[in-house]
């Protein structure tokens, strides 16, 4: 069942809060900048800073937004609202500001308020050990995305193919049981070899709780939304779906948090410039479901789960080489403008299948 509900907001009209968020964050931006430099061009600095790590967030999060979206449409007006509400603090203050807080405090086994005053007075200490915690993150988040992708590949209900020699593949063998698992758990096995041999056992580890992640929060979300249906005749996607979009969001935040210790090691500037970024990725998510953007455009959604294999794909490999995040941000940026160019071709030599779309 979709829900779409009727909606009369111009394009403009739903990024009106992240519009917001911006003008306030890039003048904390400005303020940080001055009260730590004491001059106009390090405030300068700071604002520049704000402003690219934003655009970050954007660039590494489009995918997510249409993979959002595609889920968002089956979820109730009520859980559509919960989702951009509660959903965009979880986002913000629990993945852009509590998430590095939590690393350290796992790693350098130290109370979170010891966390926090680390990020503030010793910077380049606090940077150094959320660089070290890269390889565990990106094993796991490297496995859930690519648990995402292979799950929307191997679909026998699957009937709109894009790269026909490879979703006409999985299509067809989607019907064996787990094979999606058995595909994460070869390459999983690879890179165990690729990597350094000291840290073997830490990207297995991190890697098999990456797929125990996707699979528990599939097995909840259905049992969750299965209860909704049966005690209140809920439409399918409600407080299941919602678990499974912020863990989602969640993966993909991952590499966005651990690249911009590159433009700086302040945690808080960090969490202004992606929590702006997240922000219109919440926006661009709602404005896709309330305008059908996805059965407008048949090959969208296939163009961000290529990307999102390509980022699982990329996690990996950062494990062993370090690939720039505007590589990462561009290659998904570029799929899903070849996808988005594709329907507009499939649109314009089937005029009559685009209507039907829309409609």
């Amino acid at each position: 069942m979709n829900v779409q509900p009727i909606t009369h907001t111009s394009t403009l009209g739903y990024f009106k809060w992240a519009f917001i968020v911006t003008v306030v964050g890039l003048g904390l931006g400005l303020w940080l900048g001055f009260t730590s430099e004491h001059t106009i061009g390090g405030a300068l600095k700071v604002f520049f800073i704000v402003c690219v790590l934003a655009v970050l967030e954007i660039s590494l999060s489009f995918d997510n937004a249409i993979v959002n979206a595609n889920k968002l449409k089956e979820m109730t007006p009520v859980w559509q609202q919960r989702f951009l509400t509660w959903g965009i603090l979880i986002a913000v203050f629990g993945m852009r500001i509590l998430f590095p807080v939590l690393i350290v405090v796992i790693a350098a086994k130290i109370g979170p308020w010891q966390a926090i005053v680390l990020a503030a007075s010793q910077p380049e200490q606090y940077a150094a050990i959320m660089h070290d915690a890269h390889l565990p993150i990106a094993a796991f988040g490297g496995t859930f995305l690519m648990m995402v992708a292979l799950n929307f590949f191997f679909d026998h209900e699957k009937d709109i193919h894009w790269v026909a020699s490879i979703e006409d593949w999985a299509s067809r063998y989607s019907s064996i049981r787990g094979i999606e698992i058995a595909v994460v758990l070869v390459i999983m096995l690879v890179f165990s070899r690729l990597v350094e041999p000291a840290y073997a056992s830490v990207f297995i580890s991190a890697a098999i709780w990456g797929l125990l992640t996707f699979l528990l929060v599939e097995v909840l979300g259905g049992m969750l939304d299965k209860n909704e249906e049966a005690m209140a005749g809920a439409a399918r996607g409600g407080l299941g779906a919602f678990l499974y979009l912020e863990v989602l969001d969640a993966s993909f935040s991952f590499d966005g948090v651990i690249g911009a210790f590159a433009l700086t090691q302040n945690l808080f500037i960090i969490a202004i410039g992606l929590g702006i970024g997240a922000m219109y990725v919440r926006s661009m998510t709602i404005m896709l479901v309330e305008k059908g953007t996805l059965a407008q455009y048949r090959y969208l959604e296939h163009g961000a789960f290529y990307a999102i294999l390509i980022l699982s794909v990329i996690m990996y490999v950062q494990t062993i080489y370090h690939v720039p995040e505007v590589i990462t941000g561009l290659g998904g940026a570029a799929l899903i403008g070849i996808a988005l160019w594709s329907s507009i071709r499939w649109n314009r030599a089937n005029p009559d299948g685009a209507e039907l779309a829309e409609g």
